[in-house]
């Protein structure tokens, strides 16, 4: 079940060491999914999947300060709560708890400063990408993968029709 909040957006620019994604906004879902039930990060993973993003996890976030090159990566928080650490070394705080969501592409710096005890989320990529874990300045190589990395077909909480599609566009083509 979906709840009605509006997307925020955050352009990251490169900062020290992380190169961020200059071209593509972190969507914040606030309150994404009602939390309901005993196993929220089950409504997460079933949602995700309907939307033709495969979960591949159930886990916290590093407490380092990591990217990937070759994953736009989908971030559900099912219990607890954390305050994250967008865009590298003095990037963007942001606090999350139960049934928001985090879509970061492609080379978004992330790490949690501090969280609970029950903190747990669910990680979720579009098909045929992955979570390679970066923790150092990217290469040539990587920053041209980061820049062509396929949109995903779908939002991973909205479907066919939603944020990504209107946040995630190129020269005003998604």
């Amino acid at each position: 079940m979906t709840v009605s909040q509006a997307v925020q957006t955050l352009l990251l620019e490169r900062n020290d060491w992380v190169p961020n994604n200059p071209s593509l906004p972190v969507l914040i879902y606030p309150k994404a999914i009602a939390v309901q039930g005993h196993d929220t990060a089950a409504l997460f993973e079933k949602t995700f999947s309907a939307n033709g993003w495969p979960p591949q996890w159930r886990d916290g976030v590093y407490s380092y300060h990591h990217y990937h090159t070759e994953g736009h990566e989908v971030l559900g928080i099912a219990s607890g709560h954390a305050r994250l650490l967008l865009g590298g070394p003095n990037g963007h705080v942001l606090e999350v708890g139960p049934g928001d969501v985090l879509l970061l592409p492609a080379g978004t710096g992330h790490c949690k400063l501090s969280a609970s005890d029950d903190f747990l989320v669910v990680g979720a990529y579009p098909p045929g990408q992955r979570p390679d874990i970066r923790r150092e300045a990217p290469n040539p190589a990587q920053l041209a993968n980061i820049a062509k990395l396929p949109f995903p077909d779908q939002d991973p909480v909205q479907g066919a029709d939603g944020a990504v599609r209107q946040f995630w566009t190129l020269d005003g083509v998604y």
